[in-house]
């Protein structure tokens, strides 16, 4: 019976795993379904304008006033005159509009037919009239090269919101990378001499210690580096705003040590002493047995140390949402604000319309967490074996 519960148990697991990863890549995979343009709105222009069709970055530039003449569109050679459906408002009065806007269709068809350079943002339900002079451009669905090749994430910007994730994925491994740089010789230094060099009772105090860091919550660390590392780094670099890609990977670092720090550790004991021996009857010095026996011999287990402290850092939500100034930029240098893939998920999902573009544009990001730490989970289970198979 004891044996039939605990398969049912695995097996309730399993099955509830699945359909969550199910589940994540359905809704994410759905933001290829919605239309570039925000939905329930279409773009109009007059039937002479040889323009058929417009890019969502294109339509970005347009109505924020980048792109300003039809010719760079492959159009005329005429200023673009973006049309909000707002503007009506300000031409024609309550009562010319009709009751419940019944001239509106009608308004709207005249002012596109009157205008050979406008290109007007409209409601579908106020469809304009006069259907022989104004013409629809189609709106195709967002694309995956938009997703994932674009530099701007500006999931509110209308007419056409922006989901490159680019400058996300930057700023995650931008902060990630720069936090193993840090982690990894603080890390191995403290390994090397709690293994090697420190007592068995100082040992026994530091160890745990260590370990016991890995259980503070991310977000007390958030406020640490928030109240402390930043207006540190703010005042000693000189910089305007201390929330940068640097102070986030000093946080990460601090809490990337006790993972790298621990299995360093744990593969440099497991090293069999008669080597150790083996290498000091042969006339090395303690430290000539350290870096030439002992850390190639447990090299496999560092390895595993660091690629899971990578993984901690790359997952890492509240600590990075509060120090790294979440500013979704492509970073140029370290001493930038960015954001993470994990910050943006924590900070928007609140805000956006379930079922919309925006909503499962943020699941879609989950699908590149996800798949990131599941590669960096199957590398480190890989190299642990790797390590156990040749009896390290």
């Amino acid at each position: 019976m004891i044996e039939g519960l605990l398969t049912l148990s695995g097996g309730l697991t399993s099955l509830v795993i699945l359909l969550i990863i199910i589940f994540l890549f359905k809704e994410g995979a759905g933001l290829f379904q919605n239309p570039a343009v925000e939905k329930g709105y279409a773009l109009y222009v007059h039937a002479e304008n040889p323009v058929e069709a417009l890019l969502p970055g294109q339509v970005k530039a347009v109505f924020d006033w980048e792109t300003t003449n039809w010719k760079a569109l492959g159009g005329m050679d005429e200023e673009i005159m973006p049309f909000r459906f707002d503007d009506v408002f300000s031409l024609y009065t309550e009562e010319e509009l009709g009751v419940d806007y019944e001239l509106l269709p009608q308004k709207l068809g005249e002012i596109i037919a009157e205008h050979q350079n406008i290109i007007a943002f409209l409601p579908e339900q106020y469809i304009p009239s006069d259907h022989i002079r104004i013409k629809k451009l189609p709106s195709e669905n967002i694309r995956m090269a938009d997703f994932f090749g674009g530099k701007e994430w500006m999931p509110t910007a209308t007419p056409a919101p922006q989901f490159g994730v680019l400058p996300l994925l930057a700023g995650t491994l931008w902060v990630s990378l720069f936090a193993i740089l840090i982690a990894l010789p603080l890390g191995l230094g403290v390994a090397v001499y709690l293994s090697e060099l420190a007592g068995e009772r100082t040992r026994k105090i530091l160890k745990p210690t260590i370990e016991l860091l890995a259980g503070i919550p991310s977000v007390v660390y958030g406020f640490f580096g928030l109240t402390v590392l930043v207006p540190l780094v703010r005042k000693a670099l000189d910089l305007p705003v201390g929330e940068t890609a640097f102070t986030g990977s000093l946080i990460l670092a601090i809490m990337a040590l006790p993972t790298i720090v621990t299995l360093a550790e744990d593969a440099m004991r497991s090293t069999p002493k008669a080597m150790r021996e083996a290498s000091l009857a042969l006339g090395a010095t303690h430290w000539q047995t350290i870096y030439g026996v002992i850390i190639p011999y447990a090299s496999s287990g560092i390895t595993a140390a660091v690629v899971l402290g990578i993984g901690r850092a790359i997952g890492e939500t509240m600590a990075a949402l509060m120090v790294t100034g979440n500013a979704a930029v492509m970073p140029s240098s370290l001493f930038e604000s960015v954001r993470t893939i994990p910050a943006t998920i924590a900070a928007e999902l609140g805000e956006a319309p379930s079922g919309g573009a925006h909503y499962q544009a943020l699941f879609m990001l989950g699908c590149i967490l996800f798949i990131a730490t599941m590669v960096i989970s199957v590398s480190a289970e890989i190299i642990t074996k790797g390590r156990m198979n040749r009896g390290f």
